[in-house]
């Protein structure tokens, strides 16, 4: 059984919402980033308490034509790479504080 994953949004960020599409700036670099319908869906509801395979099937599945199974690998590669860039945090345990998380945790 794969370990359940949970995902935060970086503190270290700014954002804002354009449309279905959101538009973020890392402070790891200063980089520009346009997350599309489903990576805004994905980053909206990052609450850092809700496990991401509850968050894809809640909120991506029902919102998008798409199998859960498919779904949930597609929001993992993407949650990783989001948090090679420094948007998303993630932790194979609740995330309340970013202040808990160790490096490897923030930024897997």
């Amino acid at each position: 059984m794969k370990k359940k994953l949970y995902v935060a949004r970086s503190p270290r960020i700014a954002a804002r919402k354009l449309g279905e599409e959101t538009l973020v700036m890392s402070a790891q670099g200063s980089t520009l980033f346009t997350l599309n319908p489903t990576a805004t869906v994905l980053w909206q509801a990052a609450d850092g308490i809700t496990a991401l395979d509850a968050i894809v099937e809640r909120h991506i599945c029902s919102e998008f034509e798409v199998e859960a199974e498919q779904a949930i690998r597609d929001a993992e590669a993407l949650a990783e790479d989001l948090a090679r860039h420094g948007i998303l945090l993630i932790s194979e345990k609740p995330i309340s504080s970013t202040r808990n998380l160790t490096v490897q945790e923030q930024y897997r």
